[in-house]
């Protein structure tokens, strides 16, 4: 710091992850307000800022030269500058560059100030129908290799909810190999493109998800959400048991087959293929 200048700010910001509606007023303001905005891709966060008429103007800052950036950027904090972090999607620092700064930022006295907003990780998560008390996000796994294995080991044990990132190409090996550490009948969700046009969230056990994958690629970006080691698939019979008790209350069976799907983590048509079950039971036929 020089003389009685007092430091800037670096404020890290969440963008968008599809929806460009998922931007918060706040967040405009304080990229309108900063000297600079550091941007994984400067390309691509052109588009947010013309998007909403930020004429900012932006600096790359990347995995690839974050570490020649950084004494730079903390040194113009420290003379009174102010930074925006962003990140070409979501949340910064989440499988993103941006640690480093946060970190030397910190040990220089520079406020840091987070902007929140949306996270594939959290919108995977809050519409999976998982326990979502307590969990593990696991970032994207190593390709290959002891790690690898390590933490997938780990996966298989942990008590309570897991949640890593994959690429789509990569997804059905992945769920192979839970599959072969004894993971098959664990209650899994596929969230792929949140937010986006053709977002879809498909649930199931790891057996099954694997074995439709084989078959549909996905596309887009993929989170995988995993239920506790200890959560299983229920019983065809706590199935039915539960499908007769809503169709009984009155629900239609597509609207039976939706609660089921989210509340005991099967497929919708195998619940509504119960639901219909059930109606031509109720009829005597």
């Amino acid at each position: 710091m020089t003389g009685d200048t007092a430091p800037g700010s670096l404020f890290v910001v969440s963008t968008p992850i599809g929806n460009m509606g998922d931007f918060s007023f706040r967040a405009v303001e304080v990229l309108k307000s900063v000297d600079a905005v550091l941007a994984e891709d400067t390309r691509h966060t052109r588009h947010l800022l013309d998007h909403y008429g930020i004429v900012t103007r932006s600096l790359a800052y990347h995995e690839h030269n974050e570490a020649r950036m950084t004494p730079t950027i903390v040194a113009r904090l420290l003379a009174g500058e102010s930074f925006a972090l962003v990140t070409d999607a979501g949340t910064p620092l989440i499988s993103d560059p941006g640690s480093r700064l946060v970190r030397a930022a910190i040990d220089a006295g520079v406020p840091v100030v987070p902007v929140p907003g949306a996270s594939a990780l959290l919108a995977a998560l809050v519409a999976s129908g998982v326990e979502l008390e307590r969990f593990t996000f696991y970032g994207f796994l190593a390709r290959a290799g002891a790690e690898r294995g390590r933490t997938l080991d780990e996966i298989t044990t942990v008590p309570h909810t897991a949640i890593l990132y994959e690429s789509p190409n990569r997804l059905a090996a992945t769920l192979a190999e839970l599959e072969s550490r004894g993971n098959g009948d664990r209650i899994a969700v596929v969230a792929r493109e949140m937010t986006k046009q053709f977002e879809e969230t498909r649930r199931g056990t790891v057996s099954a998800l694997r074995a439709y994958y084989d078959t549909q690629p996905p596309r887009g970006e993929v989170v995988l959400v995993l239920g506790s080691a200890q959560q299983v698939a229920p019983s065809e019979d706590r199935v039915r048991e539960r499908v007769r008790a809503l169709r009984a209350s009155g629900m239609s069976a597509r609207d039976t087959a939706s609660a089921v799907a989210a509340e005991l983590g099967v497929p919708k048509r195998v619940a509504y293929r119960m639901a219909q079950e059930n109606v031509v039971e109720d009829s005597g036929e």
